[in-house]
């Protein structure tokens, strides 16, 4: 498995199909909620299988806002979507941000738990989906030297 990072004028395409197969197909998301005006300012990242077929998905905003983490189906509980997140919160440090943040769904909110994420505020819906705002702060000093 390898994880690209990438923009979305380089691999629009690709995104959109695996978020739409995740999202709208399966989860059943508004088709006009799943694009949005943040995907032309994020940075993408896109998972590439052994057999070079691309699996997944997720962005970063300049803001710390991780997002769209997408995982086709058939790749799930592989441990996939953990080594997207790393290498999600790597950039993140590498950035210098000193928080990251995402709107997860309340069935994945333990997944986040287990990477450090803390919940925050009250469950609310969005596309139809309860969700959590969870927020994780990161230590960049670590891979610096002062």
């Amino acid at each position: 498995m390898r994880i690209l990072e990438t923009d979305w004028s380089s691999h629009h395409d690709i995104l959109t199909d695996i978020r739409s197969k995740v999202f709208i197909d399966e989860q059943q998301v508004p088709a006009d909620l799943e694009i949005d005006e943040h995907d032309s300012e994020a940075i993408h990242f896109l998972v590439l299988s052994e057999d070079k077929q691309f699996i997944a998905t997720a962005r970063l905003l300049n803001d710390g806002h991780i997002g769209r983490i997408a995982v086709l189906k058939e790749y799930r509980n592989q441990g996939i979507g953990t080594k997207l997140l790393s290498d999600i919160l790597c950039k993140a440090e590498q950035l210098n941000l000193t928080k990251v943040f995402l709107n997860a769904q309340v069935n994945a909110e333990k997944f986040y738990e287990n990477h450090g994420f803390v919940s925050e505020g009250e469950i609310f819906m969005d596309a139809g989906i309860p969700h959590i705002k969870m927020t994780k702060k990161l230590n960049y000093e670590r891979n610096h030297f002062i």
